[in-house]
């Protein structure tokens, strides 16, 4: 006899859609654009809406609609199309190149809780680069680290409870907008007509290297596949919540780039927009209406939420997609073990390294809005890159769709057009993500330093791909990852690395106006504390590795 409480949960797909759309749009996704393009960015929208939103939405469906039992997203998908080893790196791909938004994201609850307690924008004066920069690593790690309090119950309601909030506060922003247009308030953007909304130079580097910044924006609605599982229907529930983070989508990019270029001056935007600039438009409004700063407390803590609600949704469907359906064989014994919570517990490990890593090289730029500036094109540069992995995966399921099932829902019946679709949309995207490489927001003494760290990271993120199957076949055929020497010389690089980076951070960041002597006892102390970790540590991984 089954009782109540062995009734399965199930999620309403409108949930599954709020919970999808805090990781799609968000008020600070059209700032970015808003501060890179101006009043351009709403002729941008409207393009990437009907050019790329529509169909990446619809093709997310098919594919869901496709593979509804699958458990793993786009890594499932991509080893039903395209076999295992494609899958491996779709689903490490996609992870990894989640990690700088993670580190954005934590960047944000941050500055929002810095809104709260000062009230402006001027974080730099109150805690500095290196204090951002731990605060910001304490964040991302206690959710790496209490990930397992966030069932699906707990993403549920965070979800909910962020994605109405912002979408709430988004129109509240629109709606105040057309009330003070209808009283007659003035417009900061001036000229405020058809042609300012027109591209002047189109096929400028400086203005095609921004569109990654708009796919990234834009992307992520697959995040909701592995929770299909937990639908009812999902084979025609799924499409429906896709079709709802379309529709706000639209809703938010329009009107709200429109809102921005009646309280902005779109010709002379602050250098800060980006990091400040939503938490300026409610103070603005709230200003212009008479309530002082209700409006922007009222915002800063839905974007807390919010943000909140961002970082569980992306550890935890990002951790899901990777490793729920990724082939054991590609990875060392150690990142898939788990723990007594049933947790990839060493999978954690390596995220924290990977985003502490991030966000040691962002430290290395002069100022907070520099760091938070340079993560944006970073993220437009990665993300679109993974997203490609998507398009390749319906290419595939249109090129042999009869070896799948036919799903419920199908984004256009002809498999050929559905395919060139598919490679369109691939094509786009990939052009897009190189495109980012140019750094957007440098300025002549950032701009060096911001090439070469979009540079490096993506690179270092194909490298750690690649290493993955290499080290688990050096396992698999000699017991051990690496000899005694190989570690040696692993533990040796680890202590330089952990020593320049710590001399670095304790002297030039955190106590560059104390004394001499008192600052280099501190540096000497903390670097023989990492130089013991790295030691531990790497004896800890050496006989790990021997004995697995």
């Amino acid at each position: 006899m089954t009782t109540k409480t062995d009734q399965p949960h199930y999620i309403p797909w409108f949930i599954i859609g709020l919970m999808d759309f805090v990781t799609v749009i968000g008020f600070d996704d059209i700032i970015y654009n808003f501060r890179n393009q101006g009043l351009v960015a709403l002729f941008t929208w409207v393009l990437m809406t009907f050019f790329y939103v529509i169909p990446y939405n619809l093709i997310v469906a098919h594919l869901g609609s496709t593979f509804a039992a699958e458990g793993g997203g786009i890594t499932s998908w991509m080893r039903q199309t395209n076999g295992d080893t494609v899958g491996y790196f779709a689903g490490w791909f996609y992870w990894i190149t989640e990690l700088p938004y993670v580190v954005d994201v934590a960047n944000s609850v941050i500055i929002s809780a810095s809104w709260l307690l000062f009230g402006n924008g001027d974080i730099q004066s109150h805690i500095g680069n290196a204090w951002f920069g731990i605060l910001s690593a304490v964040v991302f790690v206690a959710f790496i680290w209490l990930e397992h309090l966030f069932k699906n119950k707990s993403l549920e309601v965070m979800s909910t409870i962020g994605g109405i909030a912002m979408f709430g506060m988004t129109v509240l922003f629109v709606i105040m907008t057309f009330v003070g247009l209808s009283q007659g308030r003035p417009i900061a953007t001036h000229p405020f007509n058809w042609h300012a909304f027109m591209p002047k130079h189109f096929f400028s580097l400086s203005f095609l290297s921004t569109f990654g910044l708009f796919v990234f924006a834009m992307n992520g609605a697959e995040l909701a596949a592995p929770y299909t599982k937990n639908m009812k229907n999902p084979a025609k529930d799924f499409p429906k919540a896709l079709k709802m983070i379309a529709i706000m989508t639209m809703f938010l990019t329009l009107f709200g780039t429109f809102s921005l270029g009646v309280y902005f001056n779109a010709n002379d935007l602050p250098h800060d927009l980006k990091m400040n600039g939503n938490y300026y438009a409610f103070q603005l409004i709230g200003h212009q209406f008479g309530v002082g700063n209700l409006l922007l407390y009222l915002f800063t803590a839905t974007q807390l939420m919010y943000d909140l609600a961002q970082l569980a949704i992306l550890l935890d469907a990002s951790t899901r997609i990777f490793l729920s359906d990724t082939n054991k064989r590609f990875l060392p014994r150690q990142l898939t073990k788990m723990n007594a919570d049933g947790l990839p517990i060493n999978g954690y490990w390596l995220t924290t390294a990977i985003c502490g890593t991030i966000m040691a090289l962002g430290g290395l730029l002069p100022k907070i809005n520099d760091i938070f500036n340079w993560l944006l094109d970073l993220n437009g540069i990665v993300s679109p890159f993974a997203t490609c992995f998507l398009f390749w995966a319906f290419m595939g399921a249109r090129k042999h769709a009869d070896r799948f099932p036919k799903p419920d829902y199908q984004h256009l019946k002809s498999d050929k057009l559905g395919f060139g679709v598919g490679l369109w949309m691939f094509a786009v995207t990939f052009v897009l993500a190189v495109l980012g490489f140019f750094p957007t927001d440098a300025n002549a003494r950032t701009f060096t330093l911001m090439l070469i760290l979009n540079l490096a990271v993506p690179t270092g993120m194909i490298i750690l791909g690649f290493m993955m199957p290499w080290l688990a076949k050096r396992q698999q055929n000699h017991g051990m990852a690496f000899s005694p020497r190989g570690w040696q010389v692993i533990t040796a690089a680890l202590m330089l690395a952990a020593v320049i980076a710590t001399t670095y951070g304790v002297d030039v960041r955190l106590l560059a106006h104390v004394g001499a002597g008192l600052r280099w006892s501190v540096v000497v102390l903390a670097d023989l504390a990492v130089l013991a970790f790295v030691i531990r540590l790497t004896r800890n991984g050496r006989h790990g590795i021997q004995s697995a």
